[in-house]
């Protein structure tokens, strides 16, 4: 009698999960504006498309976003359940509210590291070769939220400059994401500016992943047209996070899917991850802990 309630009580539990999740009507990705809204929307449709098929929710939306903030801001709120973003807008998230998401997931490179770079780039007819020559020039960042294009920079920078970064440029800005960021640099409303790559692979590909080999891949960079000024310490990629709000059963389902997406369509996992990437790996708050506290330091709460 006991092991026929156990198994009841058991049964009962599995089907008050699955209900839980399929209550959940649409999954809403957000995006972060760091690629052009009709690329980031190609990019993510593949993964959309799977989304609703692995977890059984009728809808899955996409909701490009002109910035970082709108997303973050979207997942702090309620209305974003799913982002991939670098780990200062996590860092953004945790120091407003720790329960608001949680960071599942982050992608190795084709070398099985877990991190990218902040790299700088300057025109190559500038004559720009080092920091020492981007002394009394306009530097321009990619958003304020983002990892590589604004806050390591602004943390590892006045260690190598012997500055603050206000006091060494004549004049700082922002591109408005990172594809904007470096079309301004050739555009020359910037003399050098800071986007991500993963620092593996050929130069003339833009690496094997980030915003220069995609710029590379969609035929609007040409990598001999700009030079590398600067390249940070290792960033641990950004994660994939999920709102809390959705029921624990959803969320798990969301991160078996893309736990398998590598395995099932690397060319979608590819796509999604902006580059020549390997697998997915389950990560934690602590994995963003360094982070965290570096936004805490320069740009506070």
């Amino acid at each position: 009698m006991l092991k026929k309630t156990l198994l009841a009580a058991v049964a009962l539990s599995v089907l008050a999960g699955s209900a839980m999740a399929q209550d959940v009507k649409v999954l809403r990705i957000g995006l972060d504006g760091s690629e052009n809204e009709a690329d980031q929307i190609r990019n993510t449709q593949c993964v959309a498309d799977g989304l609703k098929a692995a977890t059984g929710v009728p809808e899955v939306q996409i909701f490009p976003s002109p910035d970082y903030n709108g997303v973050i801001q979207g997942l702090l709120g309620g209305t974003i359940d799913i982002a991939s973003m670098g780990a200062s807008s996590y860092a953004a998230i945790a120091i407003k509210d720790p329960k608001a998401v949680d960071p599942i997931l982050t992608y190795t490179q084709s070398d099985g590291s877990s991190g990218y770079y902040s790299i700088m780039v300057a025109r190559k007819d500038s004559g720009i070769k080092t920091l020492a020559d981007l002394k009394g020039k306009k530097l321009g960042f990619a958003d304020p939220d983002s990892t590589s294009g604004y806050l390591v920079p602004n943390v590892a920078l006045p260690k190598e400059i012997g500055a603050p970064v206000k006091e060494y440029f004549s004049e700082t800005g922002f591109g408005g994401g990172h594809e904007n960021l470096v079309l301004a640099v050739l555009d020359k409303k910037f003399d050098a500016g800071t986007t991500f790559g993963s620092g593996v692979g050929k130069w003339e590909d833009g690496y094997t992943g980030g915003n220069l080999h995609q710029m590379v891949n969609k035929g609007n960079l040409d990598m001999d047209d700009i030079v590398e000024v600067w390249k940070s310490p290792l960033i641990p990629n950004g994660p994939l996070m999920v709102n809390n709000k959705l029921p624990e059963a959803m969320r798990a389902k969301v991160e078996a899917y893309f736990m398998e997406l590598p395995k099932k369509d690397h060319d979608c996992f590819k796509s999604y991850t902006q580059g020549d990437n390997k697998e997915y790996i389950k990560v934690d708050p602590s994995f963003y802990q360094t982070i965290v506290d570096a936004r805490k330091s320069v740009i506070g709460g």
